[in-house]
């Protein structure tokens, strides 16, 4: 009887507790409700959560941790409450919190949310689960607004470039800290009449040293995920869409420049332009711009390059930024139909810096026609630029986005650049026109353990014939202990995007990467495991050329410090002569192949301490020789004005004789100044041994109205060798949000 009863109890032991786990993991899946209320009057913004209307609706509460661990509810609950009325979205959230000790970086405006207190609001209105509009705050009161693409997957999804007109306040209270938030319905796209839209938020607390998110997140996905959303219901029916929404953005600036080696005098020279939003429905946004000038634009950070191919740098400019990835994110990285960058903007060719080539008008056309389309139009002019030898050229794109099922889709794009001065030669650079043509599908499964891509592109140009098609495909798997991802690529040696960003023509390339991911018990290791990756190119009718094989570790920690270790072997085939050090040495000859083993670490350190680094080394042999790496970063930060980010990178080529033998060396410190959440200032310092140059670039910005700002910006270019200048110039801009 004993014996029969102590089974019984613990068999009904095993079945209450596998129910228990059973509705754990259900209640994670299911996506949490939270309820706004309508407001009869605007409240008092503060960030003290006074108002009674508040305890009106069902606020988001109840978060899940999703690091350390995400199995468990986060022990330092939050509630957001929302509101609205004809005009404004409310948002309100209470942070408990172990202590008052917040970490934040600096006052400045648009932060990212790693290493630091705050909280970020994620709505998706038109209920897509692939772009969303980003709100956030932290106990100091400093705002951030972001848009997210194409489902949230990496951070390069992430713009924080972004701008809208809101308002926002936080308010430190006795083991919380609070915010309340004001977003008018004109600076938000919405479908008419949804009474429902997405939502979800995350936080990250340094003293409890947790993130967590109303709707659970696993691990393996990112914490800005839009596949894992909850929902945000409007009590008494949807709000009212925007009426009239016009806004203006003028600005007028003046500059001062002058170029040193070509001995040319001071240009002092004025200008006025601006742009203009219109809202079109509740879905499409028309941009408008004449005379645009991106002189307050941040200078990009150089790097060294050793490779044969062109580097990537991102796109900056407001006026580009909005539905940014309708237009740019066909094909891949590497094999990209088009690249806003490549309009008004050029390379100086005395010292490699990119610059402004000014463009006269432009117009885009984007967002959402209904549930299921997307569509987008854009048309820029842009000027003649003597000095760069490049005439005017028209630059149209159309693109459009057709949803299917959950999240994925299927797209279209047409570029076309035009010559509109008459003036041809026989190259690329100034051809008659240049077309690119292209359908993609993307695939992203409603609980995101599949994606992917496939396309095929083709271009038209002036050239005769050829091969002038690029397809490709990836696949990703994402499990709990599994990341697996397959793609490969091919780009024909006559595909011309000269829009696009394609570095390297005539050639295929596969790959696999693959991680397997275990949870420690270790209190101090939240994640380990090893890593695997394997990749070969080849060229149509002479076969595998280059390949490369990379095996390694990586843990990642409590603390938030991560250490990833590996090994690899690569084998380059080089068609033509080729010096890596990119100095004018003598090139390693052609038509030979030439294979080499070499191992690294990178080390990522606290990101919440004040003085953080992160260290990448690569040691082994190069081409025919061997080769020698060490870069990262070391951060101090003087909370809350600011940070001092002191960025390097070294490089120890040695070959034998009689080919290149150097040291090449690039540092650019950082420099952040916040005098108040108003007021900022940054400082670049960037040497570059590379290509003999010293760049200054320091930018004062005043922002003295919502969305309204003035810059005052210094630039300076000196030659490395004998300090000489360059050019430099001192540009001054204000420019006014001006809603109509």
């Amino acid at each position: 009887m004993k014996l029969t009863l102590t089974c019984l109890g613990i068999l009904l032991a095993s079945t209450l507790a596998a129910q228990s786990s059973l509705f754990d993991a259900r209640q994670a899946n299911e996506p949490p409700r939270a309820t706004a209320v309508r407001f009869v009057e605007e409240i008092v913004l503060d960030g003290k959560l006074e108002e009674l209307e508040w305890q009106n609706g069902e606020p988001a509460r109840d978060f899940w941790e999703t690091f350390p661990a995400d199995t468990s509810r986060s022990a330092w609950p939050t509630e957001i409450y929302f509101g609205f009325d004809d005009r404004n979205l409310y948002v309100a959230a209470i942070c408990r919190t172990p202590g008052d000790r917040f970490i934040i970086p600096s006052l400045r405006r648009d932060y990212r949310a790693g290493g630091n207190d705050n909280i970020t609001f994620v709505f998706n209105p038109f209920r897509d689960k692939t772009n969303a509009i980003v709100f956030g705050m932290n106990p100091f009161g400093v705002n951030r607004e972001a848009l997210i693409y194409n489902g949230g997957e990496s951070s390069d999804d992430f713009r924080e470039e972004w701008d809208n007109k809101w308002r926002g306040e936080s308010f430190i209270g006795d083991g919380y800290w609070s915010c309340e938030l004001v977003i008018p319905f004109a600076s938000l796209r919405f479908p008419a009449g949804a009474a429902e839209w997405y939502f979800n938020s995350y936080r990250m607390d340094t003293q409890s040293n947790t993130r967590s998110t109303w709707h659970r997140i696993p691990q393996n996905q990112t914490i800005m995920s839009l596949a894992y959303m909850g929902s945000l219901h409007f009590e008494g029916g949807a709000p009212a869409a925007p009426g009239k929404n016009i806004v203006a953005i003028p600005y007028a600036g003046g500059s001062m420049r002058r170029d040193y080696q070509g001995d040319v005098p001071t240009d002092f020279d004025g200008d006025v332009g601006g742009d203009a939003k219109v809202g079109i429905g509740s879905g499409l946004n028309l941009d408008l711009t004449v005379n645009p000038d991106f002189s307050q634009v941040e200078v990009d950070q150089q790097v060294i390059n050793t490779t044969r191919f062109e580097v990537f740098f991102p796109e900056r400019r407001q006026f580009f930024l909005e539905n940014a990835d309708l237009f740019g994110s066909f094909g891949f990285e590497r094999a990209n139909p088009f690249f806003s960058r490549r309009i008004g903007v050029t390379r100086d060719t005395s010292t490699g810096e990119a610059i402004q080539n000014p463009i006269y008008f432009g117009a885009r056309l984007s967002g959402k026609a209904n549930d299921d389309w997307r569509v987008g139009l854009l048309n820029m002019q842009a000027a003649k630029n003597h000095e760069q030898g490049l005439p005017s050229f028209n630059y149209t794109v159309a693109a459009t986005q057709r949803r299917l099922g959950a999240r994925s889709n299927v797209g279209g794009i047409f570029v076309n650049k035009q010559n509109f001065s008459g003036f041809t030669d026989s190259t690329e650079r100034n051809a008659n026109f240049n077309r690119v043509a292209g359908l993609d599908f993307n695939l992203a499964t409603r609980d995101n353990a599949w994606n992917g891509k496939t396309f095929v592109h083709r271009s038209f140009s002036d050239r005769a014939g050829g091969d002038d098609y690029t397809h490709g495909l990836n696949l990703e798997y994402r499990h709990r202990n599994w990341n697996v991802e397959y793609d490969h690529l091919y780009v024909g040696d006559e595909f011309n995007a000269d829009v696009g960003f394609v570095p390297r023509l005539g050639y295929y390339t596969a790959g696999v990467q693959a991680a397997y991911i275990t949870y420690p018990v270790n209190p101090a290791v939240i994640q380990k495991g090893p890593t695997l990756e394997g990749r070969f190119f080849g060229e149509p009718g002479t076969g595998l050329t280059d390949r490369n094989f990379v095996a390694g570790y990586q843990w990642r920690f409590a603390n938030t410090s991560r250490f990833n270790a590996g090994a690899g072997y690569e084998y380059i085939y080089l068609f033509e002569d080729f010096d890596p050090s990119r100095t004018g040495a003598v090139p390693l000859p052609g038509e030979r192949g030439y294979g080499y083993w070499r191992g690294g670490a990178e080390y990522e350190s606290d990101g919440r301490k004040r003085l953080s680094t992160g260290l990448e080394t690569e040691v082994g042999q190069f081409f025919n020789g061997y080769g020698y790496n060490l870069s990262g970063n070391l951060q101090y930060r003087y909370q809350p004005f600011g940070s001092i980010d002191l960025r390097f990178s070294y490089r120890y080529i040695d070959l034998p004789e009689p080919y290149a033998s150097t040291a090449l060396f690039l540092i650019g410190p950082r420099i952040d100044f916040t005098f108040s959440k108003s007021v900022f200032l940054t400082t670049f310092l960037q040497y570059n041994d590379q290509i003999d140059n010293i760049n200054v670039n320091a930018r004062l910005q005043w922002r003295f109205a919502p969305v309204s700002d003035f810059f005052l910006v210094y630039t300076d270019n000196y030659d490395s060798l004998d300090f000489g200048v360059k050019n430099r110039a001192l540009v001054a801009k204000v420019t006014y949000w001006l809603n109509i």
